[in-house]
C-alpha cells in the first residue's frame, strides 16, 4: 500500500540510532517518502522557517523548524503554520501521521491523515523535565489514534486498557550488525589500552544510569574496568563518579558499537529503578546478547521477563549481587550452552520482522477506517 509517512519525534535523527531510524528507514527503503519531523530550534533571526536535509544511509527526509527566540509563546501556531506550508510545498495527500511525540500533537491535530499511529517506545511523562501537558496530549492522540504500538509488555500492560487497537512491540535486534561483535580482534584505539577484566555499557547515560551503583561496583573490584560508551545527556556530567577504573568513552557512532562491544569481558546494564525506568525495554539487551556477550542487568521488569527468567540474562538487586554474578561468570569464561540457547531465542528477533508486523497492522487499520484523501484546502481544515 502507497501513502507517504510523516513522523514526529523528541528525539534528533543523529543522536543516537535507535527504534525510530530501524523502522522509518525500512519504510523510506521500500518507496515510501519519509518526513522526520525534530523539536524546533528556537533560532531564527527573523520570522519562522523550515528546512529540510535527507539522510543519505537510510533516505529519510529530516524536517528542521526554527522559530525565533522571543516567540516561544507563539510556538504552537507558528509550527502548524510551517507545518501547513512544508505539506503543500512538497505536496503531500496520501500520508500516514506516525508519533513518537505527544507534545507534537498539540500543532498537527488537524490533519487528515489515511490513518494515525502511535508508536510509544516509553513513558515519556516519567522523564525528567518531561513538559506538564505531555500527560494531556497523549490522551488526546490515543483517542484519535488508528494503531498504538508499545515498547515494551510493561508499557502495553499500563496501556492496554487506553485502546482497543494497542499491540506490544518489545525491543528488537540487528543480529547481523552486532554479531561482528563475535569476530572483533582488534579494539577502538581509545579502549585498546584498557585493562581486562572489562564491563562495559553503551547507550544515553541520564536519569535511568544507576550512578550509585557504578560507583559500588567500582570500589569493590578495583582491579575490573568499567567501561562507559554513550553521550551524557539531562544530568551533570560532574556528578558522575570518577575512579581509576572507570573509563567514559563519549558517544560513539551506531557502526561503532560493535567494536567496542567485542572487547568486554561482560556486558552490563545498571539502570536505576525508579519511574523513568519502569516500563523500559532495552533495545541493549538483545544487542549485547546478539555480540556473544553474557549480560548482568538490574531487575527491569522487561529484562527480567523473559530473558532473566530464560537464564539468558543475570539479574543483580544489590551491588554485591552483581559483583558476585560477574566473579563468577569470569571464572566460568565461555559458555557455548548458554550461547546456543540465546541464539534459538532471538531467531526470528529482527527488526526486518518487527517493521512487517506493523505495516500489517498499518494497513489494517488503514482498510478499516479509509480516510479519503483530502484537497489541499481540506488537509488544513
Amino acid at each position: 500500500m502507497h501513502y507517504d509517512l510523516i513522523c514526529f519525534s523528541h528525539l534528533r535523527w543523529n543522536f543516537v540510532f535507535q527504534r525510530p531510524q530501524h523502522l522509518l528507514k525500512r519504510f523510506a527503503q521500500t518507496g515510501h517518502r519519509v518526513f522526520y519531523i525534530e523539536e524546533p530550534f528556537f533560532d531564527a533571526p527573523g520570522s519562522p522557517y523550515h528546512e529540510i536535509y535527507t539522510d543519505s544511509d537510510s533516505g529519510v527526509h529530516i524536517v528542521n523548524m526554527h522559530l525565533p527566540a522571543t516567540g516561544v509563546n507563539s510556538s504552537v501556531e507558528q509550527q502548524k503554520s510551517l507545518l501547513d506550508s512544508f505539506i503543500d510545498k512538497n505536496e503531500i495527500h496520501d500520508f500516514i501521521s506516525w508519533y513518537y511525540s505527544p507534545m507534537a500533537f498539540e500543532f498537527s491535530d488537524h490533519l487528515a491523515a489515511k490513518a494515525l499511529v502511535y508508536d510509544c517506545m516509553d513513558e515519556l511523562s516519567a522523564f525528567r523535565f518531561a513538559p506538564a501537558k505531555l500527560k494531556q496530549l497523549e490522551t488526546a492522540l490515543m483517542e484519535k489514534a488508528n494503531v498504538v504500538f508499545t515498547g515494551g509488555v510493561s508499557l502495553y500492560e499500563a496501556k492496554k486498557h487506553l485502546h482497543d487497537n494497542i499491540h506490544p512491540f518489545p525491543s528488537s535486534i540487528d543480529k547481523l550488525h552486532f554479531s561482528k561483535a563475535r569476530d572483533t580482534r582488534q579494539d577502538p584505539e581509545d579502549q585498546e589500552k584498557i585493562p581486562h577484566p572489562r564491563l562495559g555499557f553503551f547507550g544515553v547515560i541520564d536519569e535511568r544510569f544507576d550512578t550509585q551503583l557504578l560507583e559500588a561496583l567500582a570500589d569493590m573490584r578495583t582491579d575490573y574496568h568499567f567501561i562507559l560508551v554513550g553521550p551524557v545527556v539531562k544530568i551533570d556530567p560532574a556528578t558522575l563518579p570518577r575512579r581509576e577504573n572507570i573509563h567514559y568513552l563519549g558517544g560513539k557512532k551506531y557502526e561503532e558499537l560493535p567494536s567496542y562491544l567485542g572487547g568486554w569481558n561482560i556486558a552490563i546494564m545498571p539502570f536505576a529503578l525508579n519511574e523513568s525506568t519502569a516500563f523500559i525495554s532495552p533495545t541493549k539487551t538483545p544487542e549485547f546478547l546478539a555480540g556473544g556477550k553474557p549480560v548482568i542487568s538490574t531487575p527491569i521488569t522487561d529484562v527480567i521477563n523473559p530473558y532473566g527468567n530464560k537464564e539468558l540474562v543475570k539479574i543483580a538487586s544489590t551491588p554485591t549481587e552483581f559483583i558476585q554474578h560477574a566473579d563468577a561468570l569470569l571464572v566460568a569464561g565461555f559458555d557455548s550452552e548458554w550461547l546456543n540457547r540465546v541464539d534459538t531465542f532471538m531467531k526470528d528477533l529482527s527488526w526486518d520482522n518487527t517493521w512487517n508486523r506493523m505495516v500489517a497492522l498499518v494497513d489494517k487499520a488503514i482498510q478499516k477506517s479509509p480516510i479519503t484523501s483530502p484537497s489541499k484546502k481540506q488537509q488544513y481544515v
